[in-house]
Parts: C-alpha cells; structure tokens; sequence
C-alpha cells in the first residue's frame, strides 16, 4: 500500500505546487499592482469571508463527514448505493448553500462591520469592502460544490484533478488584476469579479470527470434520507469547533483591521507563503490518507490504520521540518525576492518578514493537526477533534489579545506580528491534544526508529540552518538588488540549503525507502 500512497500523495503534491507556484506569481501580481494599502486591505477581508466559510462547510465539516460515509458506502454497498448517496448530498448540500449565499449577499454591510469594524472609521473604505464582498460571496457556493464533487474524486482514487482546481483561481485573479483592473474605477473590484469566475470555473472543472465515473449527481432534496442523517450527525460537533474556529480568524481580522492601515495585507502575503509548504506537503499527505485510513476502519484492520498514520508522520517529519527551517531563516530573502516591487515598499517587506517568522515557527503544528485529524474522522468520531479544537482556539484567543496588547503597549514595530504567533502556538496545543489522545485509545502505535529519525532531521535541519544563515547575508542587500539577482540568489540557496539537508540526512543514514517502508504499509 505504501508505493500507492506514496503515489498518490506526489501526484497531489505535484498539482498542489503548481497551484501554490500561481498563486506567488498571483499575489505577486496583487503586491506589485494594488500594495498593502486600505484597497487592498478591503479586498482581502471581502475574500477572506467566504474563504472562512468555505473552510467551515467545505473543507471542514462536510468533506471530513461525506468522505468517510462514502467510502464506508463504496466499500460495503453496492454502485447504486453510492449514486443514490451523491444525488440526495447534492440536492440537499446545495439547497442549503443557494440560502446562506442569498443571507450573505443581502448582509454584506453586517458582514463587514462584524469581520473588519475598523473599516467603520473609512467610509470609503467600508463601502469599497461592503460592495467586493457581494461580488466575492456567492463563491462560497461554487467552492462547496467543487469540494463536494473532489470528495467524490478521492474517494475513486482520482487525485489529480481535485488537488488541480485551485490553478483556476489563481489564473483568474491573476487575469483580472492585468486586464480588468485598469477598467475599473475602482480596480478591486476586478478582483471581486475574478473571485467570482473562478467559482464557476472551479466547479465546471469537475463536472466531466464525475461523469466518467458515472457519478454526476442528479439532485434532489434528501433531509430525512438515512446517510444524509448520519452525514448531518458528524457534521454538527464539527460545524460547533469550525465555527469556534472562525471566531478565533474573525478576532485576527478585527485586531488587524484595528491596527496600522496595511496590517490586514502582512499578514496575508506571509501566510500566503507558509501555506505553500503546508499545501504541497501536509495537505497532500492528509487528502491521500483519508480515504485509505476509512477504507481500514471499514475493514477493521487496526495495524493498517495505524501504519498508514505512521507513514504519514514519518513523510511528514522528513520533509516537513527542513520547509519550517527554511520560511524562518530566509523570511526576508522571500518576501523581498517575491513581492518588493513598486507598490510593495520596504517597509511592507519589514512587516511581512516579522509575521512569517511567527508562523514559520508553527509550521509542523499546522501540518501534524492536517495528518492527525483524518485518524479521528475515518473512524466518525468528530466529537473528540473538536473539542480539542475549542480547546486550541480557546488559548489562541487569548494569547492574540495578549500579544497584540503586550506589543501596542511596548509601542513594538509589528504588533500584527502577535496574531501570528498565537496562531503558531494554539495550532501546537491542538497538535499535542490530538496525538495524546490517538496513543492513549492505541489506534496508532509508532513503530521502532522514531527517536534516531528525529535525531537524524533535528541534525541535517541544523546544518541547512546555519548553512542557509551565513549565505543569506544581510537583509539590505536584498532590498537593493534588481529582481534578477534576488531570484537566482534565492534560487541557489534554495537548492543548496536542499543538498545539504538531504546529504546529512543521508549520511546520517537514512535512506528514502526506510521513510516509507519503516511502518510497513
């Protein structure tokens, strides 16, 4: 099983890093083009709120409940059952979101007063925000529909298509702020506009692909059908931690809008480039694991469960700790090579760098919550993650209002910085939580080689550190270099910081098939 994971996990890291590779020439773009002024920062708050809920019902709730009920479907019942499932889902899923998207339209100025009330000071700014977000709104219905239907993909062993969606977005946004934007009055709302089509775009994607599999639904409401039910009883302890969850973003969003006029911006464009590795790796991972971790449980085979959870972390480790590594030492070479560019001036880069660090530091909290998670939902207990997460957002919250307090009143330079950091350290509590609880019921048992691993990474991760550190030199060289000599120097460090994590690794002696084979899956 480990070669076909493995497999499937490159074939979707693959597709991820050429989405994640549009997306930095995107909001390159977006940086060079718009800055990190009060346009931009109603912009980003205009796509960030149906970007929460899309997290919320789409990547959240729904597809951690849909995919197991419909994998224990495939497994257990026949073809008819799982068309029958896929028509009542999306009859019923989308129903639900056509009403939540008419509320949003609707109350789009309620909307922005709740996520940004700093914007109420503008009143330009507010009306600017309030029309982007009925523009950027109805997208939460095309991305659920399109989670839906990749949920479907997975489950049938199709990856690539699925984790190839996101490129659509990128590509739309990155044709509205070239073409659309110089004929706008206001040119955000070319961006609200490209939001808008790449919703449609994203959706139509999947369509043919369902097709071939016979699968594309025919909907029809389905409220009181059995596995619609039992999809609705795993959603609701989820939806309860999601929307926890969302508070604790909303709160990021208010103490930034509430902040200086840019923060908003700083923090996107450094949570823009931690969430490349997360996406290319972590994300992969999970998405690869879920449905073969619910295939297991259905056949109640406890060591392939736990196996596969075992590989996934020693994936994870391996690859994971050297990216951690490399955001928080060359913050200042990537954000400068990336996005210092007209608009983006260089007191944008100082920002944007001290808000990367902060989350570079909770990286491997962030992917280990993505790998852990699945363990819980493929066995449809979605209760005990959430509760943990409560517990996570819980103390995120608090340490937000503390840091960001704690630093206003040093009158420290970047107290936008704090809100990374707190998110950085709750996504460790919810990490700690999840994997306490995982050893204790003994649905995963690590196999022998754990601690020599680690020792082995901790050391070629330091060697890359302090290699990556010396070459870099200091920050100001960068901010006067010409594009070309920032690119190729980021490049070689890139590359070289690569060959000496890999050669200590190596003569350390790991070798590529132990990752993998070590847990026997």
């Amino acid at each position: 099983m480990s070669s076909s994971l493995l497999k499937s996990t490159g074939v979707v890291g693959l597709m991820t890093l050429l989405s994640r590779v549009l997306g930095f020439l995107r909001d390159v773009v977006l940086a060079v083009l718009f800055g990190a002024g009060a346009g931009m920062d109603a912009f980003l708050v205009a796509f960030k709120i149906p970007n929460f809920m899309r997290r919320l019902f789409a990547e959240g709730a729904f597809a951690q409940s849909f995919v197991p009920v419909l994998s224990a479907t495939k497994s257990r019942d026949g073809e008819a059952e799982v068309r029958e499932l896929v028509n009542v889902v999306a009859g019923t899923l989308g129903a639900i979101l056509v009403l939540i998207t008419a509320v949003g339209v609707v109350a789009a100025p309620l909307l922005i007063l709740l996520f940004a009330p700093g914007f109420a000071a503008d009143a330009a700014q507010f009306e600017l925000a309030t029309s982007l977000l009925r523009l950027t709104f109805p997208y939460l219905l095309f991305i659920s529909l399109t989670a839906f239907a990749g949920g479907i993909l997975n489950t049938y062993g199709r990856f690539a298509v699925p984790a190839f969606t996101p490129v659509l977005l990128n590509l739309c946004l990155i044709a509205a702020a070239l073409w659309l934007a110089p004929r706008f009055a206001r040119p955000e709302m070319a961006l609200a506009v490209g939001v808008f089509a790449a919703g449609v775009a994203q959706l139509a994607l999947q369509l043919p692909f369902l097709a071939r599999l016979g699968l594309l639904p025919r909907p029809r409401w389905g409220w009181a059908h059995a596995q619609v039910r039992r999809i609705l009883r795993l959603m609701l302890p989820i939806l309860f931690g999601s929307s926890v969850a969302q508070v604790n973003l909303m709160l990021d969003t208010i103490l930034a809008s509430l902040l200086a006029a840019g923060s908003v911006s700083w923090l996107y464009f450094s949570d823009r480039l931690m969430e490349f590795p997360l996406g290319v790796f972590s994300i992969a991972i999970a998405t690869v694991i879920l449905p073969s971790l619910s295939a297991s449980h259905a056949r109640e085979s406890a060591d392939s469960f736990s196996n596969t959870l075992d590989w996934a972390l020693r994936l994870l480790v391996v690859i994971g700790t050297p990216a951690m590594v490399g955001l928080f030492v060359l913050a200042g070479p990537l954000i400068a090579t990336l996005f210092h560019y007209r608009s983006f001036g260089v007191a944008d880069v100082l920002m944007s760098r001290y808000s990367l660090m902060a989350y570079a530091l909770g990286f491997m909290g962030f992917s280990l919550v993505k790998v852990l998670v699945p363990g819980f939902f493929a066995r449809e207990d979605s209760r005990t993650p959430v509760r943990y997460g409560v517990i996570s957002v819980a103390a995120t919250m608090a340490m937000n209002l503390g840091f960001v307090g704690a630093l206003v009143w040093l009158a420290a330079p970047a107290p936008h910085a704090g809100l990374a950091l707190a998110t950085s350290l709750g996504a460790f509590v919810n990490a700690g939580l999840l994997y306490r609880r995982l050893r204790r019921d003994g649905v995963y048992r690590p196999t022998p080689g754990w601690v020599r691993l680690a020792a082995q990474v901790a050391l070629a991760s330091a060697a890359m550190a302090a290699m990556l550190a010396y070459a870099a030199g200091p920050l100001a060289d960068w901010l006067a270099w010409d594009a070309a000599r920032r690119a190729a120097t980021l490049g070689g460090l890139v590359a070289g910081g690569a060959a000496v994590y890999f050669g200590v690794l190596f003569a350390a002696g790991v070798r590529p098939r132990q990752v993998w084979r070590a847990s026997g899956v």
